[in-house]
């Protein structure tokens, strides 16, 4: 299985709680270009980043990483 994650639901998640980059890398303590990429699928977050943002979110890592088939 080949893993895309520049389909990510970062920035939706983002947005749909009207926050900026800069507001949500400051809450999960990462730079606001770190977080630009990572939206972008440029580069991929860390498992633990991943974990501090589906635990911000209140959701799983698949919905972060926009896994759909399991």
């Amino acid at each position: 299985m080949e893993y895309d994650f520049k389909k990510n639901n970062i920035a939706e998640l983002r947005k749909a709680q009207n926050l900026s980059q800069r507001q949500l890398s400051n809450a999960i303590g990462t730079s606001q270009a770190n977080l630009s990429r990572w939206e972008k699928g440029i580069i991929q977050p860390s498992v633990v980043e991943c974990w501090k943002l589906a635990d911000f979110f209140d959701v799983s890592i698949d919905v972060i990483c926009g896994r759909k088939e399991y």
